[in-house]
């Protein structure tokens, strides 16, 4: 692992995120809604059947419509270019469920919005075909984030802390060109990100699909996490422990990425509470449960006090201040992070 140098000189060359408008105000209390039912899984697999039924009850909750095609239409118009930001880093049995995403799918297409006009993405294209999602002729597209060529250099964000470029990284091909003499260890370093060309110039609406996972370095891979971290390029010092995950908040306020989710969904059918956002048995279990809500903060607060509780009955040590950056994200007016302020509400999936 390597360490950041921030420098004077290169904070003063720092140019702030670019944000949307400011975000709308935050409610007083956030309701996220729960589903619950123990044949969403039979062993490791999914049964489909039952998570459909679930993405339905959690939709027609979060948004008070009475049937499906009118609740996704309250989220979405025909004319949206619609993304579902799935996890795939987990593998087969633990990336975002490919049922839930099918789910998604259905209640699109009966919105107005066909699969063809429907992306599912994730930043690497083997993971998300160990996970499941191929594209078929007739299906939704299947999109993963090329390497260097992917990122649009038009959309850049800035943070203060700098990470060490490599191959993958935009700025790393202008700074490597082939044949070129090795470059001084200073210029490798960019306080610089991009954000994936798919996301910038493709993609109207979002549906956010992350797992309940915990993460090494910024404590919890969940809601904020999978719609910054994945989405940039130079990301490595958005995961570290010491600083480089506090401007995660500022990174999803970009106005290619947070203000474009319309729902967040969390799969927490087998969530997991050590070792994430990779799979590791040793740490995940059935618990049978998706979330879904319109605050991402509150999802994630609600999803880390979980993991800590489990972490605490395993004898290992809290998460603690390495998850501190979604308490700056509730400052920011993302969302609520403080429990009073959030109500889990059950719903029946029938």
């Amino acid at each position: 692992m390597f360490r950041f140098l921030p420098t004077l000189a290169a904070l003063l060359l720092l140019s702030p995120l670019r944000a949307a408008e400011p975000p709308a105000a935050v409610p007083a209390t956030s309701v996220i809604f729960s589903a619950e039912d123990s044949f969403a899984l039979d062993q490791l697999e999914e049964n489909p059947a039952v998570t459909r039924r679930m993405v339905d009850a959690l939709v027609l909750a979060v948004t008070q419509q009475p049937d499906i095609g009118r609740a996704w239409r309250s989220l979405v118009t025909p004319a949206d270019r619609v993304g579902i930001k799935v996890c795939a880093a987990g593998g087969r049995y633990f990336a975002s469920h490919r049922g839930i995403v099918e789910a998604i799918v259905a209640g699109l297409d009966e919105a107005g919005i066909p699969p063809a006009r429907v992306i599912v993405w994730d930043r690497d294209d083997t993971e998300l075909r160990a996970a499941g999602f191929i594209a078929q002729r007739g299906g939704y597209q299947v999109r993963g984030i090329a390497p260097g060529t992917g990122y649009d250099r038009a959309a850049p964000v800035s943070a203060p802390t700098l990470g060490k470029l490599i191959w993958g990284d935009l700025l790393f091909q202008d700074r490597h060109p082939r044949g070129a003499k090795p470059v001084p260890e200073a210029d490798q370093l960019s306080s610089v990100s991009h954000v994936a060309s798919v996301v910038s110039r493709e993609i109207t609406k979002i549906i956010n699909v992350p797992v309940l996972s915990d993460e090494s370095g910024c404590g919890i891979a969940g809601a904020l996490y999978n719609m910054t971290v994945p989405n940039v390029d130079n990301w490595r010092r958005f995961t570290q422990s010491d600083g480089g995950s506090d401007a995660i908040p500022d990174v999803y306020a970009d106005e290619h990425l947070g203000p474009k989710v319309v729902l967040t969904i969390m799969d927490a059918l087998r969530p997991q509470y050590a070792g994430g956002p990779q799979f590791n048995p040793n740490y995940a279990f059935a618990w049978h449960t998706i979330y879904a809500g319109k605050d991402p903060v509150a999802l994630d607060a609600h999803a880390l006090r979980l993991i800590e509780g489990w972490r605490k009955e395993a004898k290992l040590p809290p998460i603690g201040k390495r998850a501190a950056w979604l308490e700056s994200a509730a400052q920011a007016g993302l969302g609520n992070f403080a429990e009073g302020k959030i109500i889990v509400r059950p719903v029946e999936a029938k």
